[in-house]
């Protein structure tokens, strides 16, 4: 059986560049293992993560207004989606295509139709979804974070549903992160890397898009240095 992502860890700076970013997410949450966190720390982590997942997607809504539950409606069509993504990770294990849809249909409430929910809009987006599906199901020895890495573009570009389609790829992204051993406990913030580079993020995905091996390879790079980027942000990067 081939192993499609492996081909990618090949290509120049990849490994590297994964590597350190893995090390320094490794270091900071192993630092910070040597101290108890907290599940409030989980939650400000999910509450950052969406704020800036929402801003990406057209919010302009503040952190301290989301904080105080406030905000416009992408904000809390975002919000939302955070509540739920940690009780989605088995799910993710099993079945990503049910939790691709789970997390759609929480980001889109009361903005579709109930039969749009969680559903592809076409059929060439579904069989899409279904290769999307079989990367996270098959074995690979590609590192977690460029799995995470390639299906938060995958989503983002394909675009499957009818709405929040960006909310639903960062969601996915933090999801294979928690799943695959990177964050167990959620405590980076991979959506405010991309927030942080916003202007990187969004031409690195139109690059993705070409589905050419430069703009794979562009992204690829680029995605490492968001996830340092989100680790920064934890809320327990500083704690003394």
């Amino acid at each position: 059986m081939t192993d499609p992502l492996a081909r990618l860890v090949s290509l120049e700076g990849v490994a590297s560049a994964y590597a350190a970013t893995r090390d320094g997410i490794d270091v900071m949450l192993r630092d910070r293992g040597l101290r108890k966190t907290t599940p409030e720390q989980t939650a400000e982590s999910l509450l950052r993560g969406a704020h800036a997942s929402a801003v990406l997607e057209g919010s302009a809504s503040t952190l301290e207004e989301v904080r105080a539950d406030g905000g416009d409606a992408i904000a809390r069509d975002a919000v939302r989606v955070s509540t739920e993504v940690l009780g989605l990770v088995p799910v993710l294990r099993q079945s990503p295509l049910q939790a691709f849809a789970r997390l759609h249909a929480v980001a889109a409430l009361g903005t579709l139709t109930h039969a749009e929910l969680g559903r592809p809009r076409s059929a060439k987006t579904a069989e899409r979804l279904q290769f999307i599906s079989g990367l996270l199901l098959a074995p690979t020895t590609a590192p977690a974070l460029v799995v995470a890495a390639v299906v938060h573009a995958e989503l983002a570009t394909l675009a499957p549903f009818g709405s929040h389609n960006g909310i639903v790829a960062r969601a996915a992204e933090r999801l294979v992160l928690v799943a695959r051993g990177v964050d167990e406990k959620s405590l980076t913030v991979p959506e405010a890397g991309h927030l942080t580079l916003r202007a990187e993020y969004e031409s690195n995905l139109q690059g993705f898009a070409s589905a050419t091996q430069p703009g794979v390879h562009a992204w690829l790079l680029y995605a490492a240095e968001a996830y340092a980027k989100g680790a920064e942000a934890s809320p327990v990067a500083r704690l003394s």
